[in-house]
């Protein structure tokens, strides 16, 4: 797995596509879900685009890290997902120790918030995110926000 930590403005046209597509592959169509995906954070100077290939160059793995304020009051990461291709070979774990990583070197301060899936919790608890408030419907799907505590 080769991961690339990059802005918007170093994206090539074919890896936003990519990206893009993966995400309303998987949020809007998988999971039944229309909402804008779009939504301008993604070029946002300071918005990172975290993404694992595979030694062939297939996106497998992305999630977006935001700035402090953005989202939330703290850094906060979003869009994690896996490709189809990519489940089951224990690629969400990394995905989500590297985004934790970038986000922390970047704003050290600033702290990490999420707006979890529910389903998710006990995934985000082993990398040290508490719930911070209670269950809410997002887009019709359940989730809860969690802060970042530490692994």
């Amino acid at each position: 797995m080769q991961w690339q930590n990059l802005t918007f403005n170093q994206l090539n046209a074919n890896t936003l596509y990519d990206i893009l597509k993966l995400r309303v592959d998987v949020f809007v169509v998988e999971q039944v879900c229309a909402y804008p995906e779009l939504d301008d954070k993604d070029r946002h100077i300071e918005t990172q685009h975290l993404i694992g290939l595979s030694l062939t160059g297939e996106l497998l793995a992305y999630a977006r890290i935001l700035p402090p304020g953005l989202s939330y009051p703290e850094a906060s990461i979003g869009r994690v997902v896996v490709s189809p291709s990519g489940r089951g070979k224990g690629l969400a774990m990394p995905l989500m120790q590297q985004a934790i990583e970038s986000a922390l070197t970047t704003w050290p301060d600033a702290g990490i918030q999420i707006g979890a899936q529910d389903y998710l919790k006990a995934f985000y608890q082993k990398l040290g995110f508490v719930a911070c408030s209670e269950m809410y419907l997002e887009d019709g799907i359940p989730h809860l926000d969690m802060r970042y505590q530490g692994a």
